[in-house]
C-alpha cells in the first residue's frame, strides 16, 4: 500500500446547540452548549466533507425547518456566516468542488447540509440508510423525513459493519466502523503530514464519556456503542493520533477552526 497524506483539513466554524446535559451523559445536570461541526479535507483526489452539520436555513429559522417543539429543545445559536455553504465559499471553493461526503451518521445535526452536494459520492456505515428511512422510536426525532427522502437517488458507498475502509488506498483517510449510536455510525482517521486526527462523529459525545467509558443515553445499541468507544480509547492509547470529540465544547476550544487549516 502506498503511504499518503491528506493535504489540509479545516474544522468549519459551527452553530451550537444548548441541551440538557443528562441527554449527553448519565450523571450530569444543568445545560450544556455543544458545537455541531463539519470538517473539510483537501486530498489530491478531491475535496472531502466529514458530516455537513445542521440544515443551513435552520440557523436563521429553526422553527421553519424543525418545528416549534424540536426547535425549542435544541437552542440553536449561530450566524449566517456559519452556514456550511458560506464557509466553503469563504475558503475559495465551490459546492461542486466537494467530491466526497462521509457521513458519521444521518441525524439532522450531522447530515443537514447533505442536500447541497447531490452529485458527490456519499459514504455511510452498513445499516445507516435503512435506519434513517425506518428509525427506531427511540431517537426517531433526530431524522427529518423530508430530508432523508432525498438520499435515495444519490450515489452511496456502504462501509460494511466491522470493516474499515481506506478511502483512497493511501492511508490518508480511513473510515472506521464504530456502530452503536446508530447502526451505521462511523468515525474518520485523517492523516496529515503534521499529525493524525481521529474524528469521532457521535461514537463519543463528551471527553468525560471517553474517560469514564460511559455510553450515550440514546444510543440505539448500548453494547456496540461501548465497544466502539473502547476501540477509540485503545487507538488513542496505542497510536500517535489526536482524538477530536466532535460535540465536546472543550475539544472545540482546544483545536483551531477555519480559516485556520491543519496541514
Amino acid at each position: 500500500m502506498s503511504v499518503g497524506f491528506a493535504r489540509r483539513m479545516w474544522a468549519l466554524d459551527c452553530p451550537t446547540l444548548t441541551v440538557d446535559a443528562i441527554s449527553l451523559m448519565y450523571g450530569l445536570s444543568g445545560k450544556v452548549t455543544i458545537p455541531m461541526p463539519a470538517f473539510l479535507i483537501e486530498h489530491q483526489q478531491g475535496l472531502v466533507l466529514f458530516d455537513t452539520g445542521i440544515y443551513p436555513d435552520a440557523i436563521e429559522d429553526p422553527v421553519a425547518i424543525y418545528g416549534q417543539e424540536l426547535a425549542d429543545g435544541l437552542g440553536i445559536t449561530g450566524t449566517v456566516d456559519q452556514r456550511i455553504d458560506r464557509q466553503i465559499a469563504a475558503l475559495g471553493y465551490k459546492l461542486e468542488d466537494v467530491k466526497y461526503v462521509i457521513s458519521s451518521h444521518l441525524h439532522f445535526d450531522h447530515a443537514g447540509g447533505h442536500h447541497l452536494f447531490p452529485n458527490a459520492t456519499f459514504y455511510a456505515g452498513q445499516g445507516e440508510l435503512e435506519f434513517a428511512f425506518f428509525p427506531a422510536k427511540l431517537g426517531s426525532f433526530c431524522f427529518i423525513p423530508e430530508h432523508v427522502a432525498q438520499y435515495r437517488e444519490w450515489n452511496w458507498r456502504v462501509v460494511p459493519r466491522g470493516t474499515d475502509l481506506d478511502v483512497f488506498g493511501d492511508g490518508s483517510l480511513i473510515i472506521l466502523s464504530t456502530p452503536g449510536h446508530t447502526p451505521g455510525e462511523v468515525s474518520l482517521k485523517v492523516r496529515l503530514a503534521s499529525r493524525t486526527f481521529l474524528l469521532t462523529g457521535d461514537a463519543v459525545h463528551l471527553r468525560a464519556a471517553l474517560e469514564n467509558e460511559w455510553p450515550f443515553p440514546l444510543d440505539v445499541d448500548t453494547l456496540s456503542a461501548v465497544h466502539s468507544l473502547l476501540r477509540i480509547k485503545r487507538m488513542a492509547e496505542s497510536e500517535d493520533l489526536s482524538v477530536w470529540i466532535n460535540h465536546d465544547p472543550d475539544d472545540w476550544a482546544q483545536y483551531q477552526h477555519a480559516p485556520y487549516c491543519y496541514e
